[in-house]
């Protein structure tokens, strides 16, 4: 007797032997017992899943001598005929090979002369192979076939039916088979015809079939035929280890070796594809994962020390170097190329290598590889910059595009470790307009204005002494006439001057604040605020905005403050009238202007009235 394939040895004889395919199953059978088989089946799913073996139980089902609640016997003459082949009311037709609209018509004719009694059933493989005429040629007999007659039309992608079609039949969709169904399945079809396998060999065969059974006991098959022990694919194994160790030279070496065993760099590229992706779902649904369990711990493992993030990444770059082989002069360049940039993240710039790192940062932190910093020795002195140290085996940042990685990283190690709490640096004063530098162990004046000469400084002269300015009082002092009532303290001038540009000011509108910039605060006499300007011009104009400005300095200070405008008659040699107490010039668009200074501009001419000014005489005959 010639040899036969596992997978034709072991087809299923009845509906309770098709594995995994259940919810086709009891449809089918509750068909047939109840008499209500449809005159057109459409079966889809991936290849090796019992989408034929199913259609000829049907036909055997709907023709069997001695049917038992829907099953057929697997004994009487018919069924034995449908499993040999060679009975008259199955008829398989190839699409793939007859998809042409004379092989649709000779189909159409041999289906009208069937005569009543048996059920005919036309089984058509790889239907989605017809061309458009085929398709069109068949619609009608599909819908209204004679009596007894059944169509089972069967592809592995169903998008490419006609919807014309799919309307006229009932459309099962068959699954893959979980890895826990395969490997029972093997390891009885084994013990049933006597192989010897090694240990593993079961494993081996269904990660190979990857959810199908015919590809199962196919890689069954040639598993035995080599002595029964699985080749382990080592190679790819060898590559998820480096990626995992990112390790480069190991990586290279391992495709090196697979090439130079005979392995497509297509082939491995794809394979790698296939591991790296079941690694990824371990981590994050591992349920979705069809491996069997030995191997599913090993994968579980190097999934969880790739991480998400470097998984992610490596099946992007995988993927993209297959993109890439199909035009490439050289494939394994593009796979060696992918493999560096995922086991060396620094030499990738892309945002997917930067979130890499930080979550590499992250696990080390989590570990205790980050230790904990010295607190500043003093406040200012490079407080705000302290930072975590980096583990030593973290490659640097690049330098260009990981801005965001960088504030990632600093934020988790702020967040990740402890700081002693240190004396807090006082925050920077902004500059104010008219403010004054107060020199080293110069008594401040609250009642009366200094001589301009003593009290100011040009802005680019540095101070006297070596040491940290102190503090402007304006903080403190703005702070506390703020929180008391009408009665709090009185400002000095300089306290005055310095609350102009960032709380007074803000509370003016445009011309008031232009106004008051060309100007200054003098001094605070007796409850009342000293403003001098240029001119008595600006003394009056300033006076219309007096209230406004008053009102701006009570609310701030939290008391009346009086404003009395003067005319500033006593300026520093080193100052220009036009520039404010802290010797900034107001801008152009603050300056005011004055009304009456203004003159009418010449009246606009048109082009006619310029040409006549140029020829004195010349008279106008059409205007």
């Amino acid at each position: 007797m010639a040899f036969q394939s596992l997978y034709r040895r072991y087809r299923p004889r009845r509906f309770s032997e098709v594995k995994g395919q259940d919810h086709v199953v009891r449809a089918l059978r509750n068909a047939v017992r109840e008499g209500t088989v449809a005159h057109a089946y459409l079966f889809s799913g991936p290849r090796g899943t019992g989408k034929t073996s199913t259609a000829r139980l049907l036909a055997k089902a709907l023709n069997c001598d001695a049917p038992v609640d829907g099953e057929p016997c697997a004994e009487c003459p018919s069924c034995l005929s449908v499993e040999a082949g060679t009975s008259l009311d199955v008829s398989e037709l190839d699409a793939a090979s007859n998809n042409g609209v004379e092989a649709m018509r000779d189909l159409i004719r041999r289906v009208a002369l069937v005569s009543g009694g048996r059920h005919r059933v036309y089984i058509l493989d790889e239907v989605h192979m017809l061309s458009t005429g085929a398709e069109n040629a068949l619609l009608k007999t599909l819908e209204e076939p004679p009596a007894n007659v059944a169509f089972v039309l069967a592809t592995t992608d169903p998008q490419k039916v006609a919807p014309t079609i799919r309307s006229r039949t009932q459309h099962f969709d068959f699954r893959l088979l979980p890895a826990a169904t395969l490997a029972e399945h093997l390891t009885w079809v084994a013990a049933d015809a006597g192989l010897e396998l090694a240990e593993g060999a079961v494993d081996a065969a269904v990660r190979r079939g990857q959810g199908s059974a015919r590809d199962s006991l196919s890689a069954l098959d040639q598993i035995v035929a080599g002595g029964g022990a699985a080749e382990e694919d080592s190679f790819v194994d060898e590559l998820v280890e480096a990626l995992c160790e990112r390790d480069t030279g190991r990586a290279l070496l391992a495709v090196a070796g697979a090439c130079s065993a005979g392995r497509d760099p297509r082939q491995l590229g794809e394979s790698l594809l296939g591991y790296l992706r079941d690694a990824f779902l371990t981590t994050m649904a591992p349920d979705a994962v069809s491996l069997p369990d030995t191997m599913l711990e090993r994968v579980s493992d190097q999934g969880r020390r790739l991480g998400p993030a470097a998984a992610v990444r490596g099946l992007d770059a995988v993927g993209e170097a297959l993109l890439a082989m199909r035009e490439a002069p050289d494939p394994r360049v593009a796979l060696e190329v992918a493999l560096v940039r995922v086991t060396r993240p620094e030499v990738d710039p892309s945002p997917g290598a930067v979130l890499e790192r930080v979550e590499r940062l992250e696990r080390a932190m989590r570990g205790g590889a980050v230790s904990t910093p010295a607190p500043a020795a003093a406040a200012g002195e490079g407080a705000s910059d302290a930072t975590a140290p980096v583990p030593a085996d973290l490659p640097p940042l690049p330098a260009a595009g990981v801005a965001d990685g960088r504030a990632a990283a600093r934020q988790a190690m702020d967040a990740a470790t402890t700081r002693e709490p240190g004396p807090a640096s006082p925050p920077a004063a902004r500059p104010a307009l008219g403010g004054v530098r107060r020199q080293s162990g110069a008594p401040s004046s609250s009642s009366s204005a200094p001589a301009p000469s003593a009290a100011t400084a040009p802005a680019s002269s540095p101070p006297a002494a070596p040491e940290p300015e102190p503090e402007p009082p304006v903080v403190q002092a703005a702070t506390a006439g703020a929180d008391a009532g009408s009665g709090g303290p009185l400002p000095s001038r300089e306290q005055v001057t310095l609350a102009w540009p960032d709380h007074v000011a803000p509370k003016l509108n445009v011309r008031a604040r232009g106004l008051y910039n060309s100007g200054r605060f003098t001094a605070v006499d007796d409850g009342t605020v000293v403003f001098a300007v240029t001119s008595e011009i600006m003394v009056r104009k300033a006076e219309e905005h007096r209230t406004a400005l008053e009102g701006a300095l009570a609310e701030h200070f939290g008391r009346p403050l009086p404003v009395r405008i003067v005319v500033d008659d006593d300026v520093a040699p080193d100052d220009d009238p036009a520039r404010g107490a802290g010797g900034q010039r107001p801008s152009d668009d603050d300056e005011p202007v004055d009304v009456t200074d203004l003159t009418d501009a010449p009246a606009a001419t048109t082009g006619l009235d310029r040409l006549t000014d140029a020829f004195p005489g010349a008279e106008v005959l059409d205007p």
